[in-house]
């Protein structure tokens, strides 16, 4: 039989509020009856562990070439990858709240509508979006979420409001708390009263929270520098609390664990600080969350959880080549805020003792986007995927279970923020618009940098061959044009159906209208 190939094969057409899929037909029989068998074995729907962290690149890890190669070895994040799926074509959306948002709700930002992030106390987030922690907990899940935040500080967007029974942690983004409490970056503001008092009164809370399932978020402590230092392990110790209570007890769970590090700007706890052996900040964050993440993972097999849980590990988007050196680690071109691979292109592992086949690597497509009906069909609560409005993601779970599973997804499509930015099928990206690489062009809200250049032409790469893309293949490769105008046309021609939303665009406020 040949070999599948994702550009030569057809989709099955799942339904009009659906994004077309590849239907293994093998696979898929495989992955149902290895659940089947798992649910006959231990009784009880699975456990689910996203363990996300903040503006890791690609190349961090060990596993991905990084590790102690380049100044931060990452045991725990090297050893997930060996005993599960190491996915090299993991994607993000460009910038922190596009992603989060689309991870939790399945959709791509022109649908969800968060384009860029919510600043300093701006309305607006995830009210109206469904989220797969809110489907989960209808299902009967505990839901959990910890950390970093930042789709939403109004009240309906708020985690304790979407979904989650319990939230402990903070609702903007780590810089916001502190930069301006800085001397080394923003010393007009810290020796100045006035610009002290200026910060102090803008709309935004500067404390951590705590809040539960109806009720209201209580502030626990202000986030100053030295605080700040401690919250990767001070929200350690929350997950692992909750990861005990559950033990035992016949209720699976959710657990959104997202971390403060490695956002600039990195105050590592003083255990890690100066060990990593390119003694920097951001090398020695690497480090502690790589401990972190193995503490969860050393409490649940304490527990007797491990084999219940699968658990996601990545990236929120790219470094933020910016903030250089306090940034991360990518081969591939430009960074954060960008359509350009280094900006989407993040790690992914997957790990499920006994479920996932260990020491798997899959050039694969995978959205975050598709975290959605992927944990529904894991849980037996595939019917639960919403038909009211369109879902871009799509059911992996032969991908991840099926031995030597393939991708489902034959696209993944490219926004910046409500620009279409191009779409990538198997080894070949066609770019229609993205950002210059010079991040002193200008600066935009929430990591998006540079000047917006929309090609008269379409380009294409291929990205086995040119992994930087600098080298348009267009002319010739035409032979491939028209599955990729294919791919454009049918993504596009949803938004007829399913119209656009905007919540946090990209443009500024009209002064005319304040």
């Amino acid at each position: 039989m040949a070999a599948f190939d994702p550009i030569g094969s057809r989709t099955v057409a799942l339904g009009e509020h659906r994004e077309p899929a590849f239907v293994h037909a093998e696979q898929a029989a495989a992955a149902r009856e290895k659940l089947a068998a798992r649910l006959a074995r231990r009784k009880r729907r699975p456990n689910i562990l996203i363990f996300l962290m903040d503006d890791v690149g690609w190349g961090d890890f060990g596993c991905y070439g990084g590790g102690i190669a380049v100044g931060a070895p990452t045991p725990t994040f090297d050893r997930i990858a060996r005993n599960g799926l190491q996915l090299t074509s993991c994607y993000s959306e460009p910038s922190c709240s596009p992603s989060r948002a689309t991870l939790l709700t399945g959709r791509v930002p022109n649908r969800h509508g968060l384009h860029r992030p919510p600043m300093y106390g701006e309305p607006g987030g995830l009210q109206g979006e469904i989220t797969v922690a809110q489907l989960l907990a209808d299902a009967g899940y505990a839901t959990q979420a910890v950390g970093k935040w930042h789709v939403g500080e109004n009240v309906a967007s708020q985690p304790h409001n979407v979904g989650f029974d319990d939230f402990y942690g903070f609702l903007s983004v780590s810089d916001m708390y502190t930069e301006w409490r800085d001397p080394h970056f923003f010393p007009e503001i810290v020796y100045s009263e006035a610009r002290t008092d200026w910060v102090k009164n803008m709309p935004f809370n500067r404390c951590f929270v705590h809040a539960k399932k109806g009720g209201e978020a209580e502030s626990v402590e202000e986030v100053t520098i030295p605080v700040l230092s401690l919250l990767d392990e001070k929200w350690c110790q929350y997950s692992i609390g909750f990861i005990e209570r559950m033990a035992g007890g016949d209720r699976p769970w959710l657990l959104y664990h997202c971390s403060r590090g490695a956002h600039f700007d990195n105050y590592p706890h003083e255990r890690f600080l100066g060990k990593s052996p390119a003694r920097h900040p951001y090398k020695d964050t690497l480090l502690e969350l790589d401990e972190i993440a193995g503490r969860l993972i050393e409490t649940l097999r304490r527990t007797g959880q491990l084999e219940d849980t699968l658990i996601f590990v990545s990236s929120d988007n790219g470094p933020h080549m910016e903030t250089w050196p306090d940034s991360a680690f990518t081969p591939f071109r430009c960074a954060k805020g960008s359509t350009w691979e280094g900006g989407v292109r993040v790690p992914g592992l997957m790990l499920w003792p006994g479920m996932i086949e260990a020491g798997r690597q899959s050039d694969g497509l995978f959205d975050f986007n598709d975290l959605l009906p992927t944990l529904l069909e894991l849980a037996g609560e595939s019917a639960r995927v919403p038909d009211d409005r369109y879902i871009d993601g799509i059911d992996q779970s032969s991908f991840l279970l099926a031995p030597e599973g393939l991708s489902n997804r034959k696209y993944h499509y490219y926004w910046l923020g409500p620009t279409f930015s191009g779409l990538r099928c198997g080894e070949y990206k066609m770019v229609l618009s993205a950002t210059s690489d010079d991040d002193g062009d200008a600066a935009g809200p929430g990591g998006f940098t540079g000047v917006l250049q929309r090609f008269a032409y379409a380009r294409l790469y291929n990205l086995y061959l040119d992994p930087k893309e600098t080298h348009n293949y267009m002319t010739r490769k035409l032979a491939y044009v028209e599955a990729f105008q294919t791919g454009m046309r049918a993504h596009l021609g949803s938004f007829k159906r399913y119209p656009p939303k905007t919540v946090m665009g990209l443009k500024a406020p009209d002064p005319r209208r304040s």
